[in-house]
């Protein structure tokens, strides 16, 4: 489905001017319109500023990482001859050189702003060889020898299970009695996998430019999702309150969750050589040391163990996760929560035993990535309840429609959490007509039987995924509204704009509350300045609050003017109505850009802050129990792949998504976001692999090794409709979240595939598969590599 975004002028006329004024404009409503992305064609013509852009001022120095070679081991010192003898050398910084903190003010405080006496992953960051120009300061780096002397390193979760490392203590979600149920049940299976670790690869990489101010003040300029972070961990780092310190966002060149934390890293260390150096300074990653120093996607380890009746329905679930944390505990916490919290999906858990363990390793600390530990949990359930159809030759559909969440009962998450806005049933149904997977079911049986090595597999998955910050204190935003004797208007808030168009569907809030069109409203740069304590623009959230609260600051405004003009014309303020750039009353209709005039004369304020709270959600991090989500987006894909049994290799054929984002706010945005997010979960399930070598290496560190979907890996039928229904909780426009939720339909791929290998090999036995689905991985599931058949899972204890 494609929608045509409008038309939109290169440069908005003000709104007192005549050409393009308010009574030759539509009075239609700004919000639910496909507009282009605010920045677009800023993007198209490349006068879209960001950080690396920026201009540099007289006397900026350039610094670049110095890395640890080494996965563990205990540093000695550092051998710097060769580095300070190149032209342009200014110096290094090391960890003798942070006036403040020398730990990261994270909130398990268990990272060195820079390395102490030990090395905790190849790739950490020692130190910083600073210089005149980038390119000297990178040379410089990698002339620093390295002095030290190697310790034993955990690579993989299990190794760290076995050793008993961990960054958090273990977590247990329970309900029922899942032994017992598994000793009643009449069929049970056990099985195990895993999935990869992936990188963000955003188009824009890490970058930071620090620039010292008046008076012990800063300016940073980052590219990050959380510019409130990075004012406190610069603080931090430099011994300063936080007022001193500004950080500033314009835009990002994608962030996928790898700007949540990783990015206050550069910027402290970008902060750091500008205070010994008193002199600007930026640090730029290249794409290699962006792979090597920064956090990916956690990898997990599944054991499961599941009874079910004949129908396929569930009776017991044992799950154990073991993620890979690597060195610290970033925000693996919360990201394993949410894995515990989405292995159910769509799916009714009676007797469930989920056992989450956080595992240190000696890797790159894993940290957010798009799902934030979503995805995870969701491969898992689905994981499962394939080879559970397989096991009693069943439709894998009917399995997972047998296990689904109901309305009355059957509708309690292990957490505790009732399922109030369940629309799975008749969404799966509408996909399962509009793709006909039944027939298509048929047809495929009929080709496999007559194509001895082309195999093909079908899949149709559904998602539930929880909206909102599973720590409640951080669902709160705020925002400013500007308005200017001329009628036109400033926007700024809380969030971050890293592509998805956050900054685009406010501004057509605020527009559509004011009553005027939506190029009136301009974004202007996050700020830690102007909205302070802003959340992280993560979670899906970035519109539920920071939309809410800018269309409480634009309503206030609204209010101020309504109640002026009631008392010019003698009308209550509910009878004053605001559209299309003008302001009626019963008894005259006005042009905004006057109404503000004769406001602004009459010394009523056109300006005001908002500020929203998620309401309803509560949540105990003790017993993982309560209410931890406002609401719920759901969404199903049907795909439809071919595999070659001689090679491995695999083609998608074809796709179609139903997907509920409530209504709308910009359907040409939602759905972009809806086949981006599904193009990156196919990624992560298929082509992007992450290799280390045995001694903790990273071989896989640029894009020459490290394969993205392309173009050439979409469907010829990619179809993506939208479910025609608004939000049932109290949300700005009805709309839901849209991120992250449609990279989890990326799953039916993995099925698809899995479905075509058990189709394949004909025997009836699970297909042991880890993630992602490499030709390699796929033809060891098919028992044609080597002889090699699916090994059987390890038992690791659980956290009791």
């Amino acid at each position: 489905m494609n929608a045509t975004p409008a038309a939109r002028p290169d440069r908005p006329p003000p709104p007192g001017s005549n050409t393009g004024a308010p009574q030759d404009r539509p009075s239609a409503s700004a919000r639910g319109q496909p507009l282009p992305h605010e920045s677009a064609r800023a993007h198209v013509t490349g006068e879209a500023a960001y950080v690396d852009d920026l201009p540099e001022l007289a006397g900026t120095l350039h610094a670049a990482p110095i890395l640890s070679p080494l996965a563990h081991g205990r540093l000695l010192g550092l051998d710097a001859a060769a580095a300070l003898a190149l032209p342009g050398m200014v110096g290094l910084v090391l960890v003798a050189d942070i006036p403040g903190d020398a730990m990261l003010a994270a909130q398990v405080r268990d990272e060195p702003v820079l390395a102490l006496d030990e090395l905790h992953y190849a790739g950490q960051v020692i130190g910083l060889a600073v210089a005149t120009d980038r390119e000297t300061a990178r040379r410089a780096a990698r002339r620093v020898q390295v002095l030290a002397e190697p310790l034993p390193a955990l690579l993989s979760a299990r190794a760290a299970h076995a050793a008993g490392q961990y960054v958090t203590p273990p977590v247990r979600l329970a309900r029922g009695d899942a032994q017992a149920a598994l000793a009643r049940a009449p069929h049970r299976l056990r099985g195990s996998f895993e999935t990869g670790a992936q990188e963000h690869l955003y188009l824009e990489g890490q970058v930071a430019y620090a620039l010292p101010q008046e008076q012990g003040q800063w300016l940073v300029q980052a590219s990050t999702q959380h510019p409130g972070e990075v004012q406190h961990w610069i603080a931090s780092a430099l011994g300063l309150a936080s007022h001193a310190v500004q950080v500033v966002c314009r835009r990002m060149g994608g962030g996928f969750g790898g700007k949540e934390t990783q990015a206050g890293q550069i910027a402290v260390w970008a902060a750091l050589a500008a205070h010994k150096f008193a002199r600007p300074v930026k640090l730029r990653l290249d794409r290699d040391d962006d792979f090597l120093i920064t956090g990916k996607r956690h990898a997990f380890t599944f054991d499961w163990e599941a009874g079910f009746d004949d129908s396929g329905r569930l009776l017991a679930l044992d799950l154990t996760q073991l993620a890979d944390c690597g060195f610290s505990a970033d925000l693996s916490g919360p990201i394993c929560d949410r894995a515990v919290f989405h292995s159910d999906n769509a799916y009714f858990l009676e007797n469930v035993a989920i056992h989450s363990w956080r595992c240190r390793t000696h890797r790159q600390s894993s940290t957010a990535f798009r799902g934030f530990g979503g995805p995870q949990g969701v491969l898992a359930i689905e994981t499962i309840l394939g080879e559970v159809a397989r096991h009693l030759r069943l439709d894998p559909l009917d399995v997972r429609l047998a296990n689904l969440y109901s309305l009355q009962e059957r509708n309690v998450t292990p957490y505790g959490m009732t399922v109030e806005d369940n629309i799975l049933a008749p969404l799966i149904g509408r996909l399962t007509a509009s793709a006909r997977y039944r027939e298509r079911r048929a047809a495929i049986t009929a080709w496999n039987a007559a194509s001895p090595v082309i195999k093909r597999g079908l899949a149709l998955t559904p998602v539930k995924f929880g909206i909102s910050f599973t720590a409640t204190l951080l669902n709160q935003a705020g925002a400013l509204v500007h308005v200017y004797t001329d009628g036109s208007v400033l926007l700024n808030h809380g969030g971050t704009e890293m592509g998805q168009g956050l900054h685009t569907k406010v501004a057509q809030i605020v527009a559509d509350e004011l009553g005027v069109p939506f190029e009136w409203v301009r974004v202007s740069a996050s700020d830690t300045a102007r909205v302070p304590n802003a959340s992280a623009t993560a979670a899906s959230t970035g519109t539920d609050l920071n939309g809410r609260a800018a269309q409480y600051a634009a309503r206030q405004i609204r209010v101020n003017l309504a109640t002026f003009i009631a008392g010019l014309d003698s009308c209550g303020a509910g009878a004053v109505r605001f559209a299309g750039g003008r302001v009626e009353s019963p008894k005259a209709t006005r042009a905004w850009a006057e109404v503000v005039a004769q406001a602004y004369a009459n010394r009523i304020p056109l300006w005001s802050d908002g500020f929203y709270r998620t309401p309803k959600i509560h949540y105990d991090k003790d017993t993982l129990t309560g209410r931890p989500f406002h609401y719920f987006a759901y969404g199903a894909a049907c795909t439809e792949i071919a595999l070659d049994t001689l090679t491995g290799e695999q083609r998608l054929l074809a796709v179609d998504i139903l997907h509920d984002v409530g209504r709308s706010l910009n359907p040409a945005l939602d759905i972009g976001q809806i086949e981006g997010g599904f193009i990156q979960g196919l990624g992560w399930l298929t082509s992007e692999q992450l290799v280390w070598d045995d001694a903790g290496r990273l071989l896989t560190h640029g894009p020459g090794s490290y394969k993205i979907p392309t173009a050439g890996d979409l469907p010829a039928h990619f179809r993506v409709e939208l479910w025609p229904e608004p939000n049932r909780e109290d949300n700005v426009f009805g709309s839901k979240a849209v991120g992250e939720p449609p990279l989890l339909l990326a799953a039916s791929v993995w099925e698809a595939l899995r479905d075509a290998v058990a189709q394949a090999r004909g025997d009836g036995l699970p297909v042991r598969l880890d993630a992602p689905a490499t030709p390699e991985r796929l033809l060891r599931a098919l028992g044609g590599l080597d002889g090699i058949s699916p090994r059987a899972p390890a038992r690791p204890a659980s956290p009791e």
